[in-house]
């Protein structure tokens, strides 16, 4: 009898388990209706003691749905996390398929320029795609007199990326985008110079490590080569002049509702800036013959060229999305995290060099521009 009343106790008890917090205390009114039952023994008869009830307290609800497993996820911005991952994880992966599709197309006497090209038109098509698909992007509703607006933005935008693919063509990966890393040094001397615009001295001065750093990185670069530094620096010099002409143009009033959305304005630029790289292929030399007949007969720069097109539309898109949902202080240290795993990963795949010299470089360039992006705040609160 004492086991059967175990038993019945046992099933009660799973039973309620089942029942979600709200239909328990729903159900507690009936329960103290009827007569109390006795406890059932202790097992081994060893005593008794008083039945706990079975109905749960609303302090024993939310005790429950805190210790649930997923309970740390619920104030985590799960679609951001996403967004960062992918951006770094496509930054990643373009930056080895680029060094695949360059040294497999002779380097940077090979076909630098049309694998930059190339890469454009890869996410252009992609962007194409996007529009047409049902119910994937609107399709933006600029005007002509809106594209000739864009057309500064899109030429600084291909000569960004056509001087980083040189770049990266020329020397060692990491080495480029240690001297990438120094781009805030040119965006405070155009924006100052040509645009008006006003930088704090505690920002100056934080552009000396910046630039120590991308000089002592140098010194001992085993793969280092005028070429890969000056391509590298033309870069960072594009990309100022974009960021500033970006702004101007983003102004413009109406300009922003006609285009829809970032991954318009993103899409824009991109097919504008492959339009734009086309006469470099011809102005650098490059045979197209030479290029197709690679292409056929190399699976290397086939897969590679469309993959690396395919990842930089990617991450690139994706930074945009990333950098308007947060802070400014959040996108320095996304971007100063981005450089290092981009850096020391690429390095590790591509076994370049990572001596102690141009390790301390990395550490103290990328370091200065971190400190370079945080400091007005870090002034302001003092």
């Amino acid at each position: 009898m004492a086991r059967a009343l175990v038993f019945v106790a046992a099933a009660t008890w799973t039973a309620s388990a089942f029942v979600t917090p709200a239909n328990r205390l729903s159900a507690a009114p009936a329960r103290v209706a009827h007569a109390p039952v006795a406890a059932p023994q202790m097992l081994l008869g060893l005593g008794r003691r008083t039945a706990k009830p079975l109905v749960a307290t609303n302090a024993e609800a939310a005790a429950s749905e805190k210790k649930s497993p997923l309970a740390f996820m619920s104030g985590v911005d799960v679609p951001l996390l996403l967004y960062f991952f992918f951006w770094y994880l496509g930054n990643y992966y373009y930056n080895i398929s680029n060094k695949f599709a360059l040294k497999a197309a002779g380097g940077a006497l090979g076909y630098p320029m049309t694998i930059s090209t190339l890469q454009l038109g890869v996410g252009s098509l992609y962007a194409m795609f996007l529009w047409m698909a049902p119910d994937a992007r609107p399709f933006p509703k600029v005007t002509p007199k809106d594209l000739v607006k864009l057309v500064p933005v899109a030429f600084c935008s291909a000569g960004a990326h056509a001087g980083s693919v040189f770049a990266l063509s020329a020397g060692a990966v990491s080495f480029g985008q240690i001297v990438k890393a120094a781009e805030p040094a040119f965006a405070a001397v155009v924006g100052t110079l040509l645009y008006g615009k006003t930088i704090s001295l505690a920002k100056w001065l934080c552009l000396i490590p910046v630039i120590g750093g991308v000089c002592l990185a140098s010194l001992k670069e085993l793969d280092f080569a005028m070429s890969a530094l000056v391509a590298a620096s033309a870069a960072n010099v594009f990309a100022a002049f974009k960021g500033n002409e970006n702004a101007k143009v983003m102004a413009a009033p109406g300009l922003k509702d006609r285009i829809g959305s970032v991954g318009n304005q993103f899409a824009i630029t991109t097919i504008m800036s492959f339009l734009i790289s086309l006469p470099l292929i011809a102005i650098r030399g490059e045979s197209l013959a030479g290029f197709a007949q690679l292409w056929k007969t190399n699976p290397v720069v086939r897969f590679n060229v469309l993959a690396s097109g395919l990842y930089f539309y990617g991450y690139n898109e994706l930074a945009t999305m990333t950098i308007k949902k947060t802070s400014a202080v959040t996108q320095s240290v996304a971007n100063t995290a981005k450089r290092v795993i981009v850096i020391v990963g690429v390095a590790i795949v591509m076994g370049e060099s990572l001596n102690p010299l141009k390790l301390a470089g990395c550490a103290i360039g990328i370091g200065g521009v971190f400190l370079y992006s945080i400091i007005d705040s870090l002034v302001k609160k003092k």
